[in-house]
């Protein structure tokens, strides 16, 4: 049986809209406790309590060092939830994820079409739709109670966008220790985090092309990948970026957690990540019409949280939330698709 077709045997929850305004990630933590507790909980487990404070005053002390424009608001949610865990979470990059834009086959504009994979259980039955109103307008933030940053976004009439992960950094033979090592460069810099200039983007790109140009031309804390969909059906493309360093793949294009065209050695991040995007560019190709049918293996794995379809030009976006059965071993929907 498809995973899908769980959903209409089963009463599943959805996911809640919730309006925060001007106010921040901090509106979006009050607005939703039980969910913010849920995921702190899961961390726990996951990471343990000794690894999440220590990782909670590491990640303070290099958002306050940098004088980071989300340092007071990540605080604040830090004291919402009065245990260790929202720093971390908040500088935690070690998602994996599969995304594509082009041309919307059903209706006029652009698309986006996204998967955001994370070993940590509960992101997907804990989804929310943050309404953000931001200096240009507002957009809608496809995340968690708790989250600062911005991974993956519709704002209607401007564009929609999403981060990947490139692989991770190779200094030695140990993975472990490039991690480590990775982090003290980051460390070093003093550039934003991808997940907070692209939340900057949302709040304060008009266009497309400023969006762009932003997402290419803002020297980074760290690699990513931006996939970024405009309103016509030419405005689409994938950035490929160091901290300093930009590609430019004008779409339809997708990308998954590999380099395109970089040269640079590195660890493979999540699962399958060339086979992800052999399927998602196939997608494209095929002119999917906008369900969630794409979501299949290797795209739908045991790490997948969250698949998502938006459309700026329409202000269309489809969201669903994703959790691995503990029973069966399968990766089945956590809630009902939301639409806007």
């Amino acid at each position: 049986m498809d995973p899908r077709d769980q959903q209409y045997l089963n009463p599943l929850p959805t996911i809640p809209l919730v309006d925060v305004g001007d106010a921040g990630m901090v509106a979006l933590a009050e607005a939703e406790p039980k969910r913010l507790a849920d995921i702190i909980s899961v961390a726990q487990g996951h990471y343990s309590a000794p690894a999440l404070w220590i990782a909670d005053r590491l990640s303070q002390v290099w958002l306050a060092s940098n004088e980071n424009p989300y340092h007071e608001e990540i605080l604040m949610i830090a004291d919402h939830v009065g245990t260790p865990g929202a720093f971390m979470l908040n500088m935690s990059f070690e998602w994996s994820c599969t995304a594509g834009v082009g041309p919307d086959p059903v209706r006029a504009g652009n698309r986006l079409l996204r998967t955001l994979d994370w070993p940590l259980g509960g992101l997907g039955r804990n989804l929310v739709v943050a309404r953000v109103t931001g200096e240009a307008g507002p957009y809608d933030s496809v995340t968690w109670p708790g989250f600062a940053g911005v991974l993956s976004a519709m704002a209607p009439g401007r564009f929609s966008a999403a981060i990947n992960q490139p692989p991770l950094r190779r200094y030695t033979s140990s993975r472990w220790l490039d991690w480590a090592l990775g982090r003290i460069t980051m460390w070093r810099e003093d550039s934003l985090p991808p997940v907070h200039l692209l939340r900057q983007v949302f709040d304060q790109c008009e266009d497309y092309e400023e969006a762009r140009d932003i997402l290419s031309n803002t020297t980074l804390a760290m690699p990513a990948f931006f996939s970024l969909s405009g309103l016509s059906e030419t405005e689409c493309c994938v950035i490929e970026r160091t901290e300093d360093f930009v590609i430019n793949h004008d779409g339809p294009g997708a990308v998954a957690n590999h380099w395109l065209r970089v040269g640079r050695a590195g660890h493979r991040r999540g699962i399958d990540s060339p086979g992800r995007l052999n399927q998602i560019n196939n997608t494209l190709r095929n002119d999917t019409p906008n369900n969630f049918a794409w979501v299949a293996p290797p795209i739908l794995n045991s790490d997948t949280r969250m698949s998502m379809v938006a459309n700026a030009k329409s202000g269309s976006l489809m969201v669903m939330g994703w959790e691995r059965n503990a029973r069966t071993g399968c990766v089945e929907p956590a809630t009902n698709i939301y639409e806007r």
